[in-house]
């Protein structure tokens, strides 16, 4: 069973950093894209930031130069770095990985999702 857990979300002022961590586990065999979505109350969720296994990135407009996502392939985790935070920077942060794992024998290729971390920018 893979499992996507998030940490890093709270309560910052304008201006503040955060940075999120999500770590995947279970029978995994290959890591694809890990990504970054957040979804804030009355709207869709959107794409923050994904990297490929490789190292590839791409940003949302709204973030560029201000977040930065990195993953540590040997611990199957992925962070977000996010600097001069905004008050519209405030939704909950949701993790996602598009994952290879490997249950009885067959390999299995999906997508999977963290259960999401809140985070409020707000003086």
């Amino acid at each position: 069973q893979v499992q996507l857990v998030e940490s890093g979300g709270g309560l910052v002022q304008p201006g503040g950093s955060l940075r999120l961590s999500c770590a995947a586990s279970g029978n995994i065999v290959r890591i694809n894209v890990m990504g970054w979505y957040r979804q804030a109350p009355g709207k869709q969720r959107e794409l923050v930031a994904h990297i490929t296994d490789g190292g590839s990135t791409n940003y949302a407009d709204s973030v560029m130069g201000r977040f930065t996502i990195t993953r540590d392939n040997t611990k199957n985790t992925v962070y977000l770095q996010m600097n001069s935070l905004k008050p519209e920077d405030t939704a909950v942060y949701y993790c996602n990985a598009d994952l290879m794992s490997r249950a009885t024998g067959a390999y299995y290729s999906r997508s999977y999702w963290g259960q999401g971390t809140q985070v409020t920018v707000s003086s």
